[in-house]
């Protein structure tokens, strides 16, 4: 009986273009397009600098990867982790719960890169990042990562390393040796998500996928790996899960899991949505702020865990622990009326109206959304008034949510929003034109090259 690692491996290179529904090929685009405009609107944060500036240290001689943005060469996995940590700075890519959560759009970033070294076509591009979205989704289905102590690239890297390997062209002998090599040196400790939140929150799984970009080089060379990596005496499911088995994947007539994601409307964790909806709602109800006396959200477990788990999502201290607060990113909706990305801004994060509404926030589990976790990301708001009046809001499924879907316009429109100050409207609409037609784009390096700044 084949071992996990021989399964995703048989998988990996067993998948067709032609396996792949017509709307599931119009949802990748749409992530996409989405996952691209929020690389660009990052563009300028520290986090991507840093790591352009790396990038732009390395020269390859061979294999070639343009750099997001600045246009520049460097290698694939230096690349890599260059457009990854762009993708996912605003923490305003895409987003998927099973009992976990992840943002499966990160794996674009090896997927599109070693696609631009290797001159793949746009069909190979949505073949190998359905595959990566396919596998992250499943193992999440199976495994409470962040209970456990660990971070979404564990998983990821077996998505990322999947991907890179399909487009790097490995038969399924060199992808199951990449598996191993990338499984058994990345466990990310959740340590990056709690607490003071650092620049590496966003940068974490962008380390994944550069290493696997590099697992996937090594193992196309003949490096081997431990194996079995999932099952063995010192293993993933001995260091880390337990046992799991994965379901069926997509493909003869089984659904995929990218149908399932879902795109954010707001730049910050995907446990707010809702509840940022729901407190426009109510905002809605009352003149002002200043008539608020108390704000009380009920959300499920996993929420609370991740946005409201500690007295920092209170006092965020940066924009990394801002855009993972749920108390943050209710106060900013019902202060200002929206939930911008400058709203995120370290200069909003010590406004004295804004932390004296912040402060008025409880937080707490209840049995009604946990019973609609994980098909909702439900979130009820009540809204106490200094008169006494009381005002409460559920909203199970925000805009962008599978179920409440974006529009192609809106997915366009919010990449407009990102980047309309650093694109001209003739390259946005050349990239929209080319996305949506990805399929018959014999060379993605074209595009990607196109988004100069």
């Amino acid at each position: 009986m084949a071992n996990i690692a021989e399964n995703l491996a048989s998988y990996g290179t067993g998948i067709k273009y032609e396996d792949i529904p017509t709307e599931t090929v119009q949802k990748a685009k749409g992530l996409l397009i989405d996952t691209l405009g929020c690389a660009i609107g990052a563009y300028s944060s520290e986090p991507s600098k840093i790591a352009r500036k790396l990038a732009c240290r390395v020269k390859s001689r061979n294999m070639k990867s343009t750099v997001l943005g600045s246009g520049r060469k460097s290698t694939p996995e230096m690349a890599t982790f260059a457009n990854g940590v762009m993708m996912r700075f605003l923490d305003f890519n895409d987003g998927y719960t099973g009992k976990g959560v992840c943002h499966p759009s990160d794996t674009f970033a090896p997927v599109l890169t070693c696609a631009d070294a290797c001159k793949a076509s746009g069909k190979d591009v949505i073949t190998a990042s359905v595959l990566a979205y396919e596998v992250f989704c499943r193992i999440i289905d199976q495994i409470r990562f962040i209970p456990l102590g660990f971070d979404q690239p564990v998983p990821g890297v077996v998505a990322g390393v999947l991907g890179a390997s399909r487009i790097l062209g490995l038969n399924e002998a060199q992808m199951l040796q990449a598996i191993n090599i990338a499984v058994s040196g990345n466990i990310a400790l959740a340590q990056t998500r709690v607490g003071k939140v650092s620049m590496w929150k966003g940068c974490a799984m962008a380390d994944a996928s550069r290493n696997a970009v590099f697992a996937a080089l090594l193992a196309k060379e003949g490096m081997s790996g431990p194996e079995p990596i999932f099952e063995g005496t010192h293993g993933f499911f001995k260091g880390v899960s337990g046992p799991f088995q994965l379901e069926p994947f997509g493909g003869g007539g089984r659904p995929f899991r990218i149908m399932n994601t879902v795109i954010k409307r707001y730049p910050c964790g995907l446990f707010a949505q809702s509840a940022i909806d729901a407190a426009l709602l109510l905002r809605s109800k009352i003149s002002g702020p200043e008539e608020i006396a108390q704000i009380n959200i009920g959300t499920f477990t996993l929420g609370k865990t991740v946005m409201a788990g500690d007295k920092e999502k209170w006092q965020p201290k940066t924009r990394e622990s801002a855009d993972h607060s749920m108390p943050y990113a209710v106060g900013v909706a019902l202060m200002y009326g929206s939930a911008d990305v400058g709203h995120f801004d370290e200069s909003y994060l010590e406004i004295p109206e804004l932390l004296d509404l912040i402060g008025k926030i409880t937080v707490d589990e209840t049995e009604e959304c946990n019973n609609l976790y994980p098909d909702a990301l439900g979130n009820r708001l009540e809204l106490v008034t200094r008169s006494g009046e009381k005002f409460s809001e559920l909203v199970s499924y925000h805009r962008g949510h599978h179920k409440n879907p974006m529009t192609d316009e809106e997915i366009e429109q919010k990449f407009i929003s990102l980047t309309k100050d650093l694109l001209s409207p003739v390259q946005t609409k050349t990239l929209f034109d080319s996305v949506w037609n990805l399929e018959q784009i014999d060379d993605v390096g074209t595009l990607i090259s196109s988004l100069i700044i």
